[in-house]
């Protein structure tokens, strides 16, 4: 058994369902659709229900990110510091791996609010597979507002190496309606 302080516990949450009405729009710019902000609501209140209250925010500086990121801070509040971050838009596994790295270790625990296939990609490689289902629904789909949630063995942030985790939970809107 892993010591609780040797946890860190990585949430990670795909921006919800955005919209595609404006073709000329550029990517980064899309907002949420109405399915978006419905599922973003459903998503923030399963992490306010379970007490998944994370001690930092990290979060894309695309619109539609920054959107699921302010439907999860009606529902659990705006107390917890949140970083809106240029580099983490369409960012890669090993570069959110790297960010997550960076944060101090005043923090046990992050919502990371992304895009994929870097979210995916990256909960593929902070888990140690186990062939669970948890791990077999994430592997078919990833889908917007998807919760991930991985409690990865490491003492530090900068110590969080590649299947040092486990996943914990997994869940999209359609099992939280």
């Amino acid at each position: 058994m892993i010591p609780e302080a040797q946890l860190k516990t990585i949430i990670l949450l795909r921006h919800a369902k955005s919209s595609w009405d404006d073709p000329s729009m550029e990517d980064r710019d899309r907002p949420l659709n109405q399915r978006g902000e419905r599922a973003a609501g459903l998503v923030a209140a399963f992490l306010r229900h379970e007490g998944l209250l994370p001690e930092i925010i990290l979060c894309s500086s695309a619109l539609r990110t920054r959107e699921t990121l302010a439907r999860v801070q009606a529902v659990i509040g705006d107390d917890t510091p949140a970083l809106i971050e240029d580099e983490l838009y369409l960012a890669s596994a090993a570069k959110l791996l790297e960010r997550l790295r960076c944060l101090g270790d005043d923090a046990a625990s992050v919502l990371l609010i992304g895009h994929n296939p870097g979210l995916e990609d990256l909960a593929a490689t902070l888990i140690e597979p186990r062939g669970s289902a948890l791990e077999e629904k994430m592997a078919v789909k990833f889908p917007t507002a998807g919760l991930a949630v991985i409690r990865a063995d490491a003492g530090t942030w900068a110590a969080l190496k590649r299947r040092s985790g486990r996943l914990d939970l997994f869940v999209i809107p359609k099992d939280l309606v």
